[in-house]
């Protein structure tokens, strides 16, 4: 979501502090977040049709214009995460249940806020937001596949299931947001400001809700998960950024596939967990989606400082 100066796009890029505030106050007092609980899906819905409110046809369009980088950074994407996902969840260790949530979140989408920390590092946006469409459109299909693949070895995977709920959690509100912002653009303009710090306080609200519900098992499994997360997401970043390195394309195009790479739809892999499997399952998501805002801002920073020279040769 591309986000304009104002004081909501101050506290939007804030993000990263009220996800790690949320999450202490989850611990600290579970019981109001709790109550949440059966709100995680409609809340994962309405962040998803608020993706959709800021696309029109032509960023679809866009992709057939300039196909190499969008399937370039989707095939990176359900490359790279998912199975770096199931390596490290081996080489760490971890229980069936945890191991279940990090495949999860390597074979979900691109998540919602990597618009945002591209517009920051001076990626391109219009890219960013081509590949995150085509990202959620395949994700439909292919989340739910590859989620099958890597863990049903060890668990039992409802695909079908897992598909339904993704086409009415993701597809749906995407392409109701998509008609809105199509047939009443003019009445979307007038909230369009406001719709990112909305949508962070949903998923702010869906990170609480998921916290308080594990938090025994976070305090417990804490420490590995989070370094869990923090290599998925780091092979991410890198494995987008020199990826496209390799395949040629310039620096603006690679800031923006590491962040498109790295970056998942950790809510909708938290709440699949919670719905599908269990509620140590949505543990990994809720860490990722803490973490990849807190990299995504420090990478975000460090490129902002560091201005684009157009003029070099292609990596």
């Amino acid at each position: 979501m591309f986000l304009r100066d104002g004081p909501a796009a101050v506290m939007t890029r804030l993000f990263p502090l009220w996800a790690i505030v949320v999450s202490g106050l989850a611990l600290l007092l579970p019981g109001p977040f709790l109550t949440l609980v059966p709100v995680i899906t409609p809340l994962l819905a309405f962040v998803m049709f608020t993706m959709g409110v800021s696309l029109t046809p032509a960023d679809f369009g866009r992709i057939l214009r300039r196909p190499a980088p969008v399937l370039a950074g989707v095939g990176l994407h359900y490359l790279v995460m998912p199975l770096a996902a199931w390596g490290i969840a081996h080489l760490l260790g971890l229980s069936p249940a945890l191991m279940t949530g990090m495949v999860l979140v390597g074979c979900v989408s691109s998540g919602t806020a990597s618009n945002v920390m591209i517009y920051l590092s001076r990626g391109d946006v219009a890219l960013s937001v081509s590949i995150s469409a085509f990202s959620t459109l395949v994700g439909i299909v292919a989340t739910p596949l590859l989620v099958r693949f890597y863990v049903s070895a060890g668990v039992a995977v409802d695909s079908w299931a897992l598909f339904r709920s993704i086409l009415t959690m993701v597809a749906l509100p995407v392409l109701a947001g998509v008609v809105l912002n199509t047939f009443w653009h003019r009445a979307v303009r007038r909230v369009e400001p406001a719709l990112p710090l909305v949508a962070m306080v949903s998923i702010l609200l869906i990170i609480g809700a998921i916290v308080a519900g594990v938090g025994p098992s976070l305090k417990e499994a804490g420490p590995i998960m989070l370094l869990a997360v923090i290599l998925h997401n780091g092979i991410g970043l890198l494995g987008g950024y020199w990826g496209g390195r390799l395949l040629g394309f310039d620096e603006s195009v690679c800031r923006t596939l590491a962040l498109e790479v790295g970056m998942q739809n950790s809510g909708l892999a938290a709440t699949l967990g919670r719905l599908y499997f269990s509620p140590l399952a949505a543990l990994p998501g809720a860490v990722f989606s803490v973490w990849h805002n807190v990299s995504g801002s420090i990478l975000a920073s460090l490129w902002a400082s560091r201005p684009i020279v157009r003029k070099d040769p292609p990596c």
